[in-house]
């Protein structure tokens, strides 16, 4: 029975489907992973079908089939990406079933005041295992990420000590086909260290 790691939020251009392909493919080093586009606009798809990647890919919105991912034989790990719609029945499905919940977020007080109600709404609810994981952290402005990483922390939402910095090299990937850990662009080595970081923490959690 595989693990069930499911990335989501209920707002969009949080960098949900970067996290979840490039999790998948530092993950597939040590787990056979499956990752699967829940998400009606195919963005994981489309990228992971642009090149080669070291994990199967199934794109599936259908709430039944997504039930039944937890009887997948063939995979140690399945990591499923979700639409930003937090009434969506594919991503109310694919919270059912899981293992741990990966919630990126930016660090704009907006975008927290929204994750913060999503975590009320329907996170907490689940009682699954969570936790949030900053995204697009400007490299020059590590402190914001601070400041947002103890403002959850005081209204008691687990987040990750590690956090993902916006590099241009993450914009290129879906073009190229490729994961992060792959890519050759500038800044493509400090890019891929923040989510093997991001992995390797994520993997305590994961038990």
């Amino acid at each position: 029975m595989p693990k069930i790691l499911v990335i989501t939020n209920g707002k969009g251009g949080v960098g949900k489907t970067t996290t979840a392909v490039n999790l998948a493919a530092i993950l597939s080093k040590r787990f056979s992973t499956l990752l699967v586009d829940a998400d009606p606009q195919n963005s994981a798809g489309w990228w992971v079908q642009r090149g080669e990647m070291p994990f199967d890919l199934s794109c599936e919105t259908s709430p039944q089939l997504l039930q039944q991912l937890k009887q997948a034989k063939n995979f140690d790990l399945v990591v499923i990406d979700t639409p930003p719609a937090l009434q969506s029945t594919s991503l109310l499905s694919a919270i059912a079933i899981a293992d741990f919940l990966v919630l990126p977020s930016q660090v704009a007080p907006m975008d927290l005041v929204a994750l913060i109600e999503t975590v009320r709404q329907t996170i907490a609810p689940a009682q699954v295992p969570h936790r949030v994981l900053l995204t697009k952290v400007d490299p020059r402005s590590l402190g914001d990420a601070l400041e947002a990483q103890k403002s959850l922390q005081e209204t008691g939402i687990p987040v990750f000590r590690n956090f993902i910095r916006s590099y241009k090299a993450h914009e290129r990937c879906p073009l190229e086909g490729v994961a992060i850990t792959d890519a050759k662009s500038k800044n493509a080595r400090e890019a891929a260290s923040d989510y093997r970081r991001v992995a390797s923490e994520l993997l305590s959690h994961l038990k």
